[in-house]
């Protein structure tokens, strides 16, 4: 098959292609390399693969049997300094991406996030759920954002027809995430890879669903081949974490002495993330198979590289300006 993965050159991306590839289609990543990268595709076999520098919104109106939008920046670093892309990537490049498909008779895949349901009132959250979300707060641009595009994808569902779903990725994390883009995972690793204290935002009684890259791959595959036009899928891990319990954990699997170090909260910090995934797991025939424990080595292997050649070409200090309390990691 012809298809375009828009932000192809992103975390997850960069995973959707490289299973896409395997599978034998020809795939066209559409990405302008804010928060992506080419050295995420750079190890794939380049005679089915096409690369365009550009926005979603400018994006090729070629020939394609699926259309996958990814191009947002995910990350609170990323999309805290680039509002204004981020709000059009979700916006002007979701209706692109939407004319582009309906126009060629594609399947349309949306990737939105658990960011819609805010911090949620209800525990788990299934994909019913209406969200708790402040507007105009510090996370409105990502959270408003992919909020507006479901909307504008069921719109083309409803008033043109178009075969479009929506799938919304619970906290992915593994290779290829930036080293430095301030999400729990990558912070956490780089600090503890760099003999620096862990940064716990709160008191770490926070919750998360850690969910491996390639199992998120795997799901929007799932959702864009079995999910039903106009409909909302969870992807994720069904089971959470604290923010704590994780720290500990990726001190136990770094073998490091660093410390826990408790900082101030992030405003309208989210204090419990899990998923309700009965419909995915009933509808898709999907589930996330890669345990944390097993994730979490894969991931610690990639980054150890990271940091070997970041050593090599004088490295750069990974965490700094924490304070307050510290404690010691449970082993």
């Amino acid at each position: 098959m012809r298809v375009l993965v828009a932000g192809g050159a992103g975390f997850v991306g960069s995973h959707l292609v490289e299973l896409l590839l395997a599978g034998g289609d020809e795939v066209t990543v559409v990405d302008n390399f804010l928060t992506g990268s080419a050295a995420n595709l750079a190890h794939l076999p380049t005679e089915r693969l096409t690369v365009v520098r550009g926005d979603a919104e400018n994006a090729p109106d070629a020939e394609f049997d699926r259309v996958y939008h990814l191009a947002s920046p995910a990350s609170p670093e990323a999309y805290g300094r680039h509002q204004i892309a981020t709000l059009m990537a979700n916006s002007a490049g979701t209706k692109r991406l939407l004319d582009v498909a309906h126009r060629t008779g594609a399947r349309f895949l949306l990737a939105s996030t658990s960011e819609v349901y805010g911090d949620p009132l209800v525990h788990p959250q299934p994909e019913t759920y209406w969200g708790n979300v402040d507007p105009i707060g510090p996370r409105s641009m990502y959270d408003e954002g992919k909020r507006f595009a479901e909307a504008m994808v069921v719109a083309y569902v409803r008033e043109r027809r178009t075969d479009a779903r929506i799938v919304r990725i619970f906290n992915a994390y593994g290779p290829r995430m930036q080293i430095n883009d301030g999400r729990m995972p990558s912070t956490f690793i780089a600090a503890a890879l760099g003999g620096e204290p862990l940064p716990v935002h709160g008191d770490g009684s926070q919750t998360r669903s850690l969910c491996f890259v390639t199992d998120t791959a795997r799901g929007l595959i799932a959702a864009m081949e079995r999910g039903m036009s106009g409909e909302a899928y969870n992807v994720g891990r069904s089971d959470e974490i604290s923010v704590l319990d994780f720290a500990r954990m990726v001190a136990r699997v770094a073998g490091t002495d660093s410390e826990i170090q408790f900082i101030l909260g992030r405003p309208q910090e989210i204090q419990r993330r899990c998923p309700d995934m009965t419909k995915a797991e009933q509808a898709l025939a999907w589930s996330a198979a890669i345990r944390l424990d097993e994730g979490l080595r894969v991931t610690f292997d990639w980054y150890r590289q990271v940091v070997a050649s970041a050593s090599r070409s004088s490295r750069p200090r990974l965490v700094a300006g924490l304070g307050s309390r510290a404690i010691a990691p449970d082993r």
